[in-house]
């Protein structure tokens, strides 16, 4: 990117961190596969595959995402079918719909947002030893 994007989330309720955007995927684009990011990535087009070993989703109101996500951070706004497995959070503010299984140790819901499936709120050094087999894969390995 040529200049520099910066994304503040405005909800109260958050943390109200500024951080540099160093992906972007837009409204119009479609992407299958397999990603791996550094840094912050917002996502407002549709995404199917998987991500590992990535920093932080941001998951757009106008996205949907289907597939298994490993990231360290996910701000959900948009639509996320799948697994995902976050070190340190996961936010699915009042637009965010999350259909699936998760594992992280902090989850926030804001008012309106969508949590169906199964969540599981442990630390990564336990989370290693007891996670369940169809969340994770041997070959993607979340720890830095």
């Amino acid at each position: 990117m040529a200049g520099k994007t910066f994304f503040t989330k405005g909800n109260s309720a958050s943390s109200g961190v500024t951080e540099e955007i160093s992906a972007f995927l837009g409204k119009e684009s479609i992407f299958e596969g397999k990603m791996s990011f550094q840094g912050v990535f917002r996502l407002e087009g549709r995404f199917e595959g998987e991500i590992f070993d990535s920093g932080i989703l941001i998951v757009g109101e106008s996205a949907k995402v289907t597939g298994k996500i490993g990231v360290h951070s996910i701000i959900i706004n948009g639509h996320v079918e799948g697994e995902i497995i976050a070190q340190e959070k996961v936010e699915i503010h009042s637009t965010g719909q999350f259909y699936g299984a998760l594992i992280t140790p902090v989850l926030i819901v804001n008012e309106g947002g969508i949590l169906e499936g199964q969540c599981q709120m442990k630390n990564r050094s336990r989370e290693e030893e007891t996670l369940h087999p169809s969340l994770v894969q041997e070959e993607h390995s979340l720890s830095s």
